[in-house]
């Protein structure tokens, strides 16, 4: 017998007037007779980290038992689903000093280095992120994406202790003085990554525009030229597929339109009726991203250090940062611990986009290391002490979830960045703080 198939390249594009969309993973890409270890060694890596702001209530978070009969606290809870691909880790600083500060504990959550005091001379060091971003841009049309739901701009004086608001309104740094900006519009994002893919002439984004026509309607003739080669499973995978660009192109636009809106003269939190659907938004084109190959590398703030969100979803009317300085006062802690437990679910929304996402043999999730946490370990008194963090995904294969690993008190963060290099491929033996690196691989 002889079969004549050929398989089509990973990075396939449906392109038109303007604009390109990379296609997802279909079984079409796979050559005739590849082994499924084969394939799953192929695919791509993703990384990605995903930061929450003043801090995480420890008693809402932290098991007291290590290993893999670790208990479910309350912001565990909402995870429960992906228990078998979460390591939760306990034990590590983010610095050596009692008294960190919001300052710290966002800039050196991924650079392991100590910001320089300075309104105007910024100087951190290089975040783990982009170290990865250099490496596996090589093979993907944008080297990483850096999202928040803040606006910079509006927040640039909120900063203190003669601290420049660039230490507060980023995680990712390229250089040590070279700050990268996180994202907070979803239509940049969106149209960083599929607008304009191969035109430079602004006339073609302005005609869909004007016209309120979707990326998918330049890209038509090209969709149904790469169908006619497909099996009828790829071809129910890539019309689910583009059904998602177009949700979410119909969301950003509903989202632009309630901003023109002008709204009554009344004190409001910044953003606050649109922070979950934001929030959701954001995950949706970062899964979009991941799923095409466009990027392998993210970082995302669901909120920024001293952030003054009031989360009225959830019945508050206190802004966050106040709660978490709660002096020990039962209701005040309750309070933040529910904050703590609503960004976990927020993410749980996305873990569970990135499970269902069926990529070679596994899902986008087995194929993933996703990092979620915050900068500091006590928000009441600004230390850096026994930092929560967790991690999920399977890493192609390379990660054994389901278990607390506890590292001895003391054990820099930066460690963590060692073990995640070297899961990523790239090997280091020194890393902002670091002075070995946590062993991911242990058995339970």
């Amino acid at each position: 017998m002889m079969i004549f198939n050929k398989a089509i390249p990973r990075r396939t594009f449906l392109r038109g007037l303007g604009a390109a969309v990379a296609l997802p993973w279909l079984d079409s890409m796979v050559p005739a007779f590849a082994a499924q270890s084969d394939v799953a060694a192929q695919t791509p890596l993703r990384l990605g980290y995903v930061y929450v702001p003043n801090g995480i209530i420890r008693e809402d978070w932290l098991p007291a038992t290590a290993g893999s009969q670790f208990e479910t606290t309350n912001v565990l809870q909402q995870w429960s689903p992906y228990r078998d691909q979460m390591l939760v880790l306990s034990g590590m600083d983010g610095g050596p000093q009692f008294v960190g500060g919001h300052v710290r504990g966002s800039s050196m959550w991924l650079t392991g280095a100590e910001p320089k005091q300075s309104m105007n001379d910024v100087h951190s060091g290089v975040s783990v992120d982009q170290v990865v971003a250099r490496e596996f841009g090589k093979d993907t049309q944008l080297e990483s994406l850096e999202l928040c739901i803040e606006n910079a701009a509006e927040l640039a004086g909120q900063s203190a202790g003669g601290y420049s608001a660039a230490y507060t309104n980023t995680i990712s740094w390229r250089t040590p003085t070279l700050p990268l900006p996180m994202e907070h519009r979803p239509r940049a994002v969106f149209e960083r990554l599929f607008g304009d893919g191969d035109s430079t002439d602004p006339a073609a984004r302005l005609a869909r525009i004007q016209k309120q026509r979707s990326i998918l309607d330049f890209v038509s003739q090209d969709v149904n030229r790469v169908m006619a080669g497909l099996g009828q499973s790829d071809k129910g995978k890539l019309n689910e597929f583009l059904e998602s660009i177009r949700g979410v192109e119909a969301r950003v636009q509903k989202a632009e339109a309630q901003a023109s809106k002008e709204l009554p003269q009344v004190e409001r939190p910044i953003g606050i009726p649109e922070y979950e659907e934001h929030v959701k938004l954001m995950f949706d084109l970062l899964h979009l991203a991941y799923q095409t190959d466009l990027t392998r590398v993210s970082t995302f703030m669901l909120a920024r250090e001293y952030s003054e969100l009031v989360y009225t979803q959830i019945g508050h009317t206190e802004p966050h940062h106040p709660l978490t300085h709660h002096r020990g006062i039962p209701v005040r802690m309750k309070q933040a611990g529910e904050v703590n437990q609503y960004h976990a679910r927020l993410f749980a929304y996305f873990l569970e986009k990135m499970a269902s996402t069926k990529e070679a043999g596994g899902s986008l999730l087995d194929h993933s290391m996703i990092v979620y946490g915050a900068g500091m370990g006590d928000a009441d008194i600004h230390n850096q002490w026994n930092l929560p963090i967790a991690l999920f995904g399977g890493a192609s294969g390379k990660l054994k979830g389901g278990r607390h690993i506890q590292s001895p008190k003391g054990t820099p963060l930066s460690n963590l960045h060692v073990a995640v290099l070297e899961v990523a491929g790239i090997q280091t033996e020194k890393f902002g703080l670091s002075n070995g690196k946590i062993d991911l691989y242990a058995s339970a």
